[in-house]
C-alpha cells in the first residue's frame, strides 16, 4: 500500500514519539558491587553471576604485549 497524501511534520513526529531509545539497563556485580551490563560478564572483576568466568590477569598481560608489540 502506498501512501500518496504528504503528512505534515507534527503527523510524522505523533507516530515517532514511541521510537525513543532508553538507557541501557545496569545491574550491580555481586562480588565487588560495580556496574556491569546484564547477563554479562563484569569487566571489573571477571565474574557471572557470583562465579569467576575471566581471568582478568590473564587479559590484561594479552594486552600489554599486543600494545607492546604495536608501539615498536
Amino acid at each position: 500500500m502506498v501512501v500518496r497524501m504528504r503528512h505534515t511534520r507534527a503527523h510524522t513526529a505523533n507516530r515517532r514519539s514511541h521510537h525513543a531509545l532508553d538507557g541501557a539497563r545496569l545491574s550491580k556485580c555481586v562480588k565487588c558491587e560495580a556496574l556491569h551490563l546484564r547477563h554479562v560478564v563484569c569487566t571489573a572483576c571477571g565474574t557471572y553471576r557470583g562465579k569467576a568466568v575471566v581471568s582478568l590477569a590473564k587479559a590484561r598481560t594479552k594486552t600489554e604485549t599486543r600494545k607492546a608489540k604495536a608501539v615498536k
